[in-house]
């Protein structure tokens, strides 16, 4: 069996991002685990798994990737509607109202380096 264990988001301001999502990530699962002058790690109850902010290794401008988004799977839709607020407040934009789209009700926002994030339940 295969399963993803990580994924890891650029950032081009370390302190700024770990910032936004430690509001981000407050009162759910996930939690900072582990940080270094170049990446933090958070985590929720699968320890096998990982989200991570990082400044790129090769030392070049973190960028967005056109077409990259990462999910994050919320146990309702009040939750997807509260992270998608919350994320706009701490500085994020929006790049898709909560609203039901297929079998999901999902929202996507951007973080502060617009990245794509998206929440569903």
């Amino acid at each position: 069996m295969m399963k993803m264990n990580y994924f890891v988001l650029g950032t081009n301001n370390l302190e700024a991002s770990t910032k936004f999502y430690d509001s981000l990530f407050e009162q759910t699962e996930f939690c900072q685990v582990l940080s270094t002058e170049r990446m933090t790690f958070w985590q929720g109850e699968d320890e096998d798994s990982a989200f991570a902010v990082a400044i790129p290794f090769n030392k070049e401008a973190a960028t967005n990737g056109n077409g990259t988004m990462v999910g994050f799977g919320v146990g309702s839709t009040d939750e997807v509607k509260r992270l998608h607020k919350k994320a706009i407040e701490l500085g994020g934009t929006c790049e898709g109202e909560p609203n039901q789209r297929g079998p999901r009700f999902s929202a996507y926002v951007r973080d502060l380096d617009k990245n794509k994030i998206a929440f569903s339940n």
